[in-house]
């Protein structure tokens, strides 16, 4: 791929590309004659300022940045989604190769219409200018720039491989050797995150942490290596509200239950997963004839997933999968979703 693309990629102070037919335009609320507080006035700069600017005036034309505040008011906004990158690694589950890409300067790529351009402007003490592409900064850029890329790399699968150069030799020592089997041995002996594999089941482990927070574990077993192995997907975690800290150990679990369903949907929606407790009224408290008010709502609020959802019961000593998470989770505040 790089062989037959070579003028795709740009090497050293090579000059970039422009993309073709994708120039930007900016919709604003307002006509003719725009507001005069969409041309601001130049920051007022100390002598040294003045002198720096003018020193280095060729280098920061190329890296420089506009306060675009005022046009950021009357700017339409662009509701164009933006990939989340959880999202996104979720896809590579069944990858045997994975290459990351950059555009590069890729705003800088992006042409803007002439009518657009005349609003991004910036004034300095040694004259006005104006951009000929889209920068940093304004509103929908990143709008603008995802919907560039999925019209250009839709329905492309780009793939081919390049061997590192024959005078390039990589010497395979003891060392080198020891440290890649403790590396190995590290990742696959420890709970390290895997990606999930939405054609097998999921196991969800859930527990209260002695009425302080929530705590759960998403687990899946797959096959890694030729052997079966079970492999946590996510951690999530939060403190209780004041409301919620007078809940009896029942209502809790129930609540920690309803919560871990309401924030891993996109994982268990339509999925056949376990509930792991260690809570036997869990799974009694699903076929409750008179509920309270708190229990009827949540009853409701996990009615889609009763069909595919299995409740079992496991020894709080055995059932350390979520408790342990929130005890790590409270001291470092580290993984928690809130």
């Amino acid at each position: 791929m790089l062989r037959k693309n070579r003028p795709a990629f740009v090497i050293g102070e090579e000059p970039l590309g422009k993309i073709r037919g994708h120039d930007r335009e900016l919709y604003l609320y307002v006509e003719r004659p725009y507001p005069p507080m969409l041309r601001r006035p130049p920051y007022p700069e100390s002598l040294e300022t003045r002198k720096d600017i003018e020193k280095h005036i060729n280098e920061i034309l190329d890296i420089l940045c506009g306060d675009f505040r005022a046009l950021k008011n009357y700017t339409k906004s662009d509701r164009y989604p933006i990939p989340r990158i959880p999202h996104a690694l979720e896809k590579l589950a069944k990858a045997k190769y994975i290459t990351k890409m950059d555009f590069m300067k890729g705003f800088k790529q992006n042409e803007g219409k002439p009518n657009s351009m005349q609003l991004l402007i910036i004034i300095f003490h040694m004259g006005i200018y104006e951009y000929t592409w889209m920068p940093f900064g304004i509103k929908n850029a990143p709008s603008y720039f995802q919907r560039m890329m999925d019209t250009i790399l839709q329905e492309e699968i780009l793939e081919g491989w390049m061997l590192c150069s024959k005078d390039v030799v990589f010497e395979i020592t003891k060392e080198r050797r020891d440290e890649y089997e403790r590396i190995k041995h590290e990742l696959t002996n420890t709970p390290v995150p895997i990606l999930p594999d939405f054609e097998l089941p999921f196991k969800l482990y859930i527990d209260e942490a002695c009425s302080q927070g929530l705590g759960e574990a998403l687990y899946q077993r797959q096959i890694v290596d030729g052997e079966p192995r079970e492999g946590v997907i996510c951690y999530i975690s939060r403190k209780l509200k004041d409301s919620e800290d007078r809940y009896g150990a029942t209502q809790t679990e129930f609540l920690c239950l309803v919560w871990a369903l309401e924030k891993l949907y996109y994982y268990l929606e339509g999925a056949v997963f376990e509930v792991y407790t260690d809570l036997t009224a869990l799974k009694y408290l699903l076929k409750m004839k008179t509920p309270n008010r708190h229990m009827l709502r949540w009853q409701i609020a996990i009615q889609n997933y009763r069909g595919n959802m299995t409740i079992i019961y496991k020894e709080g000593k055995n059932h350390a999968n979520a408790d342990g998470h929130w005890i790590i989770a409270r001291a470092t505040k580290l993984m928690t979703m809130k």
